[in-house]
């Protein structure tokens, strides 16, 4: 994985009808992926020598563990009492009954990876496969019952574990449920769910640099990222304001658990977004003892603990874990990591604390912080070839959240969920430039402070078994204090592009029904509402999806929805002066941008092991931010990140069209692969009226990702070695070419707007593969994995751009092979 700071992708202001390099220097995505070389071979025979000495470390003993965990109603997450679960891939079958809380404990079991059946009187009976024991951590999951719309002995439904399926039982279409262990087993992926997600059908990373993804050729900002029922900042480090990605996630996998990722049509409850939500759940810590983590990588140490503790009568539980970046360590003790020092660390936790009949608290949070110092050269020698060595600065990014949510269940039909959190985000970037004379100037001065307080409920009620209602309500209170300053070459001088203080509000509202009229048939409708109180605009969506089931394991489903996004926040504060002088904020009333998306999908499950599903989408953007003042081919539906300094209007358009198809085998017998595949056009209309390719219409996408496991030692299932692999192809990303001759006359980057992104990349493919060795002690897991990005050293294209200092156009390319190795411990007190 390459890692790339914001400052290197799409600055602040960067055009978005332009090509995607900067017309002053290209971008350098390569600075802290260099250092992370660096780092590798002193950082490799260390861990090597860990995991080889371990074998003297510990006894060989016959291991077992203990399974616990929770069963709860689908809907309500309401306990299940007197569940009955089954462990049946041991002889003789273990077991045990849910208690007062939902909650079972079977100790004993032997490591490895065990099937589960669980009932309940009235609900579908379910089977989990592939229940992961490791001898370092109790495994503690959470299952979900769905409960059947026939009562009594009438009919008795079984129903293997669905995995292809959402959490959130209101998405019909284009929505699926992801694990921490596939973010950990998907090669490249390192933890990182947007990494992980881009294995998924019709989504794309336009660069190695960084985890920014692009959902069926919408703008990346489109994506939405909730923790615990509430909208979070971009959890990433290394992001650009305005962006939704970053070059390292601050999330910890130690504290997630499976959580939803939708691409399209989603339910009511979500909002303010155009492209897709990652639904983010975090996992409460072990109640019953403490445990420790300790993982050290080439992206960074980390150490987590989690364990129980008294409140009152009652037993509370918590998890944290902090990570601190590798990088800066060995800058800390001298170790020379060439013209720049990358320093970043992040905070995650959760605390659990049960009431009685008060309900359920939790005090959650994530934070990280992460800046990059970069330094010049005063050689134009040296520049010819590293332009970058002309420029000296420092690129900051930090970003959080803090929440406490209250979950309580009301009777045996309703379940009401609050939360309160506070978020922020703080983005800077302070570039100097060598004159011809090695002087600096201030070339750009950009300070982006956002603060958002949020307080939300969410209300449950099951009428019976055939209707639920879920509806809700959540405000933000928005703080922010910008301020953007960028170099004009035509008054050679720095003017200030954006400035503004102050607050404002945004209230989101929803409801949705849900209606089971038979075994086959579910129906449901919504309808979300969003007002933002700067301008005292708003959007109104309608969503609904029907589904049939053709038989058991087949579905077919059709999902509307109308999705409405306010503009990044500065953008209604962009500065304009006019013809007499005068500054005026143009976009202050500007409107949100509308997406309206069918989705017609096909699912089926055979075998209980393979899946197939195809998907027919299409995607109407109306009110999209075009130019205001001239008649071009400008869209903010082009841009990736930062805020825009010129007078926009919502009259543009946008289109989106494909069919996605994915093939999944589920983990059996060790092997897992999904093949996923999309053909796509996407296209916007300017203010020009013409329909131009949108940057992302690379056409098609395709991803490969499978992986074999295989047990050393049979009979203790101690020794588990694992390699994995994903192959990338697709079409390249689209740029506006560069009118070399008026370049050469203006002596700066000239593009042919009238050919807006008609100039498409070569076509990308990447290998990626991983390889894990884990051993289990008594108490004590180890694991080593190495992930190696672009495992080929293939030198995709990234984009071009034009060099002012030979007058030509040049090449910049995507990462080259990256190896990431991390060593892990998992103990338990």
């Amino acid at each position: 994985m390459e890692v790339s700071s914001g400052r290197h992708f799409f600055s602040p202001g960067r055009s978005a009808i332009q090509a995607s390099a900067p017309t002053q220097r290209p971008h350098n995505h390569y600075k802290i992926m260099l250092r992370i070389h660096q780092t590798w071979m002193p950082f490799s025979v260390l861990t090597l020598f860990c995991f080889f000495a371990q074998n003297t470390i510990f006894a060989q003993t016959t291991l077992t563990q203990t399974l616990k965990g929770v069963v709860l109603d689908k809907a309500l997450k309401a306990p299940l009492i007197g569940a009955t679960v089954s462990v049946v891939s041991v002889e003789p079958v273990k077991g045990a009954v849910t208690d007062v809380e939902g909650r079972f404990r079977i100790a004993a079991l032997p490591l490895g990876k065990h099937t589960l059946r669980i009932s309940y009187v009235g609900y579908k009976e379910a089977f989990l496969p592939n229940i992961t024991l490791n001898s370092g951590k109790e495994t503690d999951i959470t299952v979900d019952l769905e409960e059947n719309i026939i009562a009594g002995n009438e009919v008795v439904i079984t129903a293997k574990v669905e995995k292809q399926k959402a959490l959130n039982e209101l998405s019909a279409v284009s929505a699926r449920t992801f694990s921490v262990e596939e973010t950990q087993r998907f090669a490249a992926a390192v933890n990182d769910p947007a990494r992980m997600a881009s294995s998924f059908a019709g989504v794309a990373m336009p660069s190695d640099g960084n985890n920014i993804i692009v959902i069926r050729g919408n703008a990346p900002n489109g994506l939405l990222w909730r923790m615990e029922g509430v909208d979070i900042p971009n959890p990433n480090h290394f992001s650009n304001v305005g962006s939704s990605g970053g070059g390292i996630s601050i999330l910890s996998a130690q504290l997630l658990t499976n959580s939803d990722f939708l691409t399209g049509a989603f339910p009511a409850e979500y909002g303010n977004a155009t492209s897709g939500v990652f639904d983010l759940k975090m996992r409460k810590g072990n109640s019953d003892r403490r445990e420790y983590t300790f993982q050290a990588g080439v992206l960074g140490f980390d150490v987590a603990t989690e364990g129980p503790f008294r409140v009152g009568k009652r037993t509370g539980s918590y998890l944290v874990n902090y990570r601190y970046s590798t990088l800066s360590v060995l800058a800390k003790i001298g170790v020379p990591l060439g013209d720049a020092v990358t320093n970043f660390q992040d905070l995650s936790w959760n605390i659990w604390l049960p009431a009685g009949r008060a309900g359920v608290f939790t005090l959650f949070g994530m934070g990280g912080k992460s800046d990059q110092r970069y330094y010049g050269k005063a050689d134009s020698l040296q520049w010819l070839d590293n332009p970058n060595l002309e420029y000296d600065g420092l690129f900051l990014a930090n970003s959080g959240v803090a929440g406490m949510t209250h979950s309580l269940i009301l009777g045996n039909q309703t379940s009401l969920k609050s939360v309160v959190a506070v978020s922020g985000t703080r983005n800077g970037d302070v570039t100097d430039r060598y004159n011809p004379n090695y002087a600096l100037y201030r070339f750009q001065d950009n300070s982006f402070i956002q603060r958002k307080l949020t307080v939300s409920t969410t209300l449950n009620h099951k009428f019976n078994r055939r209707h639920l209602l879920r509806t809700g309500a959540y405000v933000n209170f928005l703080d922010y204090n910008l301020r953007q300053k960028s170099w004009n070459d035509e008054e050679s001088a720095l003017r200030l592009v954006l400035q503004d203080q102050g607050a404002t509000t945004s209230a989101n509202a929803f409801a949705q029904w849900q209606y089971r009229s038979s075994a086959q048939w579910t129906w449901s409708a919504g309808l979300h509402g969003l007002f933002l109180f700067l301008n005292n605009t708003y959007s109104v969506e309608p969503r609904a999806s029907v589904k049939y089931t053709l038989r058991p394991g087949q579905t077919l489903s059709f999902g509307y929805g109308k999705h409405g996004q306010m503009q990044p926040l500065g953008t209604y504060f962009t500065k304009i002066t006019d013809d007499n002088g005068s500054i005026t904020q143009p976009n202050r009333s500007l409107g949100m941008t509308q997406a309206h998306h069918w989705v017609l999908s096909y699912d089926r499950v055979w075998g209980g092991n393979w899946h197939i599903k195809p998907e027919l989408y299409f995607q109407a953007i109306t009110d999209a931010p075009v130019s205001g003042a001239t008649s071009d081919a400008y869209s903010m539906l082009n841009l990736i990140a930062g805020f825009e300094d010129r007078y926009v209007v919502n009259k543009g358009m946008g289109r989106n069209y494909g069919l996605e198809l994915t093939v999944e085998k589920f983990l059996t017998k060790g092997f897992y692969g999904m093949w996923s595949s999309s053909l796509f056009n996407a296209e916007y209309k300017g203010s020009n009226g013409v329909w131009h390719d949108t940057r992302f219409n690379a056409g098609f996408i395709n991803t490969l990702t499978t992986g074999k496991e295989w047990n050393w030692n049979t009979r203790r299932k101690n020794r588990t070695i694992g390699l994995n692999l994903k192959l990338t192809h697709s079409g390249g990303l689209r740029e506006t070419p560069i009118d070399v001759q008026a370049s050469i006359a203006q002596g700066k980057a000239v593009y042919d707007e009238s050919r807006a992104f008609e100039e498409i990349m070569p076509y990308y493919l990447r290998l990626d593969t991983g390889v894990r060795l884990k051993r289990n002690f008594s108490r004590v897991t180890t694991t080593v994995s190495l992930d190696i990005q672009n495992a080929t050293n293939r030198k995709n294209v990234q984009g071009r751009y034009y060099d002012v200092r030979v007058q030509k156009v040049k090449t910049y390319y995507q990462a080259p092979l990256l190896p990431i190795l991390a060593y892990k411990v998992e103990f338990g007190g």
